[in-house]
């Protein structure tokens, strides 16, 4: 690990300090004996269900993947498939330096050079933005479940406002797309002068984001895209869905389609601040919006803890037995791939 991840670590260690600290300072009392109650009594099936819709949607990923390929290499979805699932793994086991793995073993699998796969990698996470802001606004503006909510005024006018975040990002990529080579030339020709290593590094980024736009070559694949970027945060859903519901707690089972999404628009935040292995961001976040947002048994945190533990372990951590198993059948070593990507994200 390198002093640039060691730093990253720490600030991320403090942040999700100070969030621990203000979340158990509003409990005012929490019993191990009754978590431990709430998690034993879970249907375990329902959350095996869970599993298998986060698994399909990290398929879905692959076959995103081959479409973005078209236009220089035709690849099999199920052919990466395994980079999907071996990415995952490192991104839960190794924290965001494992993030750069997924392109870096594709770009090896399909003989391609590593910037067009992290090319891809950044329209990928636009396309999974664009998507989780688009489900959730819908939601906020047309669901009648969250009326009841003390926050629904307020939600509201954040699903108006990402509806707007969402045109605006749109809107630029297909400025990007079409101009990117100008634009990039333009921004290191005004910062170079004072800030001559920054300017090179964000001319690389805009071009390779450019790039990355071009991989959508046509309206079929686009519609591809983006039929395929919504099911697969669909898919999600119904995962928080049958999570929640595999608790035998009215309170949980009340909830709807529309208040997972919130659930999952809030897990997706908090992913943001993770430490390897323990998470942490995605956690806190899901608990809280739990507890102050659905008010699930606001005074008795035990039930929202338990619930929020299980809704990360699903969608985080059940990837890595399968993305270590591919792993360890195609010899690979995540650390070892970790400390080749980054230096190679370095050179691109």
């Amino acid at each position: 690990m390198n002093r640039k991840h060691t730093v990253g670590y720490l600030v991320v260690f403090l942040l999700l300090a100070v969030l621990v600290y203000l979340q158990v300072r509003t409990w005012k009392r929490f019993d191990w004996e009754t978590f431990s109650q709430q998690t034993r009594h879970v249907n375990w099936w329902m959350v095996l269900a869970a599993v298998g819709l986060i698994y399909l949607a990290d398929a879905l990923r692959a076959w995103r993947w081959a479409i973005f390929l078209k236009p220089v290499k035709a690849a099999n979805a199920v052919d990466l498939l395994p980079a999907q699932f071996i990415g995952f793994a490192a991104l839960a086991l190794l924290g965001r330096p494992g993030e750069l793995i997924r392109p870096y073993i594709i770009a090896r699998k399909t003989n391609l050079s590593f910037p067009s796969q992290l090319a891809v990698w950044i329209v990928e996470r636009l396309s999974d933005t664009s998507s989780v802001a688009l489900v959730l606004s819908l939601v906020l503006l047309f669901s009648s479940s969250l009326h009841t909510l003390g926050a629904y005024h307020a939600l509201r006018k954040s699903g108006l406002l990402l509806i707007v975040l969402v045109i605006f990002g749109i809107g630029t990529a297909l400025v990007l797309r079409r101009f990117s080579t100008q634009i990039a030339e333009r921004v290191e020709a005004a910062l170079h002068p004072r800030f001559p290593h920054f300017a090179a590094r964000i001319r690389h980024r805009l071009l390779a984001f450019g790039e990355g736009l071009n991989t959508i070559h046509d309206l079929p694949s686009f519609a591809a895209v983006t039929a395929i970027s919504i099911g697969i945060w669909l898919l999600a859903v119904g995962a928080y869905y049958l999570v929640t519901h595999a608790y035998d707690a009215p309170e949980l089972r009340s909830l709807d389609f529309a208040h997972c999404v919130l659930l999952m628009s809030a897990s997706v935040a908090g992913g943001v601040l993770q430490l390897p292995v323990v998470g942490g961001g995605s956690q806190l976040l899901t608990i809280s919006m739990l507890l102050n947002v659905l008010h699930i048994r606001p005074d008795s945190p035990e039930l929202a803890t338990s619930c929020g533990i299980l809704l990360w372990a699903v969608t985080f951590m059940a990837v890595v037995p399968v993305g270590l198993a591919l792993a360890h059948r195609e010899h690979l070593s995540l650390r070892k791939l970790e400390a080749e990507s980054h230096p190679a994200d370095v050179e691109a």
